[in-house]
């Protein structure tokens, strides 16, 4: 059964927006959040041993969650505040606890 034309995103604009939030902003926002993590938590080995595995779930829910959104520019704006607060905690990781 086909989808109802109502619920579809004509505009190519929204389209762009939404595939691009979900596959760049989610893959930085998983990055920056696995990074924040080896940087805060005392065994740092173990968050980039896992990280090959939830690198993948997070930036695959990520991507799912622009689809939910009528704005996809909403979505970018809030991707964009999640990604300078895990640049911010990275940024600080190296400075309070550097990896040696």
């Amino acid at each position: 059964m086909p989808a109802n034309k109502k619920y579809l995103t004509n505009s190519f604009h929204q389209k762009f927006a939404k595939l691009s939030a979900g596959i760049l902003g989610g893959y930085a926002i998983s990055a920056l959040l696995h990074m924040a993590l080896a940087f805060w938590l005392p065994n740092h080995k173990l968050v980039f041993i896992t990280s090959v595995f939830s690198l993948f779930l997070v930036w695959m829910l990520l991507i799912i969650i622009p689809y939910l959104y009528k704005n996809a520019w909403k979505v970018w704006g809030i991707y964009l505040a999640i990604i300078a607060l895990l640049y911010g905690a990275v940024y600080f990781g190296k400075i309070y606890h550097p990896i040696v």
